[in-house]
């Protein structure tokens, strides 16, 4: 479903993600993980179109990003770690707009979109401007706006951030039976509990290049880490902090 091939981003002198090449087949739930500044956002965004490589490819369902933009983008759906929404909008007029981005609309779309909404509790705010919403109540808003057009590829980063322990759920088990119909979720977190048990495969990503990339069993393979948990594995791929530093900060 995803297919990079020698990804790169370049500001200026600084290269943000460096020569990247990944898959992740249909029917996967892949996380990408790594410290703030290891170039996991800046990668996520140009597979979802959003920013421009300096070089390499980004293929979704074998349509090039580049070459053919708006039908790539036409099979994603895209969950920032920001909910905006358009204040002025209702939360019915604003998943509407959502779906006429991708050309759809009209009875089928009413259906979906009272659906979406019913299952993130949100239809009694369905008709209230979403200048009113919660930052939880944006964030499931974002999900349903992501999810209106029938995607069959999800980008998502920090997807739990704002939601309560229900919605929390609820969009767990929403993923894992996405994945079982045969779509695929790209997720970034740093709650690293969850990406250990939701993801069937992970890469961690550090200084713009992959670390490793696999399964938990693979993963710990590679780090020749024993039964170590991802946690333990991620600080010893990124550095982690170091004791006697904690020890100098908490002296008195």
């Amino acid at each position: 479903m995803i297919r990079l091939k020698d990804l790169t981003k370049r500001y200026g002198k600084f290269t943000a993600v460096d020569g990247i090449s990944l898959e992740v087949p249909r029917g996967e739930l892949f996380g990408l993980l790594g410290p703030n500044g290891a170039g996991k956002t800046t990668t996520m965004r140009m597979i979802a179109g959003i920013l421009r490589p300096t070089s390499g490819s980004v293929l979704v369902g074998g349509v090039d990003m580049l070459e053919r933009p708006l039908e790539a983008k036409a099979r994603i759906g895209f969950i920032p770690d920001r909910p905006f929404v358009y204040d002025k909008l209702t939360g019915g007029e604003f998943l509407r707009f959502a779906a006429a981005l991708y050309g759809q609309d009209g009875p089928g779309i009413e259906r979906r979109i009272d659906e979406l909404l019913e299952i993130f509790d949100l239809s009694a705010w369905k008709h209230e401007l979403t200048e009113s919403y919660s930052h939880g109540m944006r964030q499931k808003l974002i999900i349903c706006g992501a999810l209106v057009h029938r995607p069959e590829l999800i980008i998502v980063d920090e997807p739990m951030v704002g939601l309560d322990p229900k919605s929390a759920r609820l969009l767990k088990d929403l993923f894992r039976q996405f994945v079982d119909r045969g779509g695929t979720i790209l997720m970034s977190t740093h709650t690293l509990e969850v990406a250990e048990v939701m993801c069937d495969r992970i890469a961690i990503v550090f200084q713009g290049k992959i670390a490793a990339n696999g399964t938990m069993t693979e993963l710990r393979q590679q780090t020749e880490s024993g039964d170590l948990s991802l946690e333990d594995m991620f600080l010893k791929l990124t550095g982690g902090h170091r004791a006697h530093q904690l020890d100098a900060v908490l002296e008195r």
